[in-house]
């Protein structure tokens, strides 16, 4: 059974894993296709970037105003050279790793963006997002990235009761079909419509 205190830690694995592709990441790589067809590297890099910021919120509950129309990037982000985005975004994925150890934060409701939804959703919500996309960065750009069976466990836990809504949305693809015994992050990769031999 998967609980808080277990996915605290998980959060943690998710935001250090992603790192790592981030900390990989050239210059001339910027334009190179990834997993996400919408999304070139720079783009995949400003996705987590916003996606450690609108957590690091969400946990603290601390309000967020944005014209999601502009094309601005993360906040953090602004005015710093594109060459220079992925080695800042470690830093504010390490805030929000931090912002979702407090126990409190998984708590009551909490709003991610403009959408009020419960905590114990958004948290689990987040961690996904940050391994399933450092997953796409690694692919894109070359990166080594092992994902631990614990942590793949609670990506899979976390995206199984989003998929349909996700693909619904336009923000999972169609399912990929995966072994039913291969592993966790495998099939986790399946179901938010990522073939896991992307690129390999």
């Amino acid at each position: 059974m998967t609980t808080t205190l277990s996915l605290i830690p998980a959060v943690r694995a998710a935001a250090d894993l992603a790192a790592v592709p981030l900390r990989a990441v050239s210059a001339d790589q910027l334009t190179a296709p990834t997993p996400c067809a919408d999304y070139d590297v720079r783009a995949l890099v400003d996705h987590l970037a916003w996606a450690a910021v609108l957590s690091q919120r969400a946990a603290t509950r601390t309000p967020f105003e944005h014209d999601w129309s502009s094309l601005t990037p993360a906040p953090f982000l602004d005015g710093v050279p594109v060459a220079q985005w992925a080695a800042a975004v470690p830093a504010e994925l390490d805030a929000a790793a931090d912002a979702w150890a407090d126990p409190a934060a998984w708590e009551g409701e909490t709003v991610i963006g403009p959408t009020p939804m419960p905590a114990s959703v958004v948290g689990p919500m987040m961690l996904a997002e940050f391994a399933l996309h450092g997953w796409d960065l690694a692919r894109a750009v070359g990166a080594r990235y092992d994902v631990p069976a614990e942590l793949g466990e609670a990506v899979l836990t976390a995206v199984q009761p989003l998929a349909s809504m996700g693909r619904d949305g336009g923000w999972y693809g169609p399912e990929v079909p995966v072994p039913a015994d291969a592993p966790a992050f495998s099939r986790a990769l399946g179901l938010t419509g990522r073939d896991p031999a992307w690129g390999g």
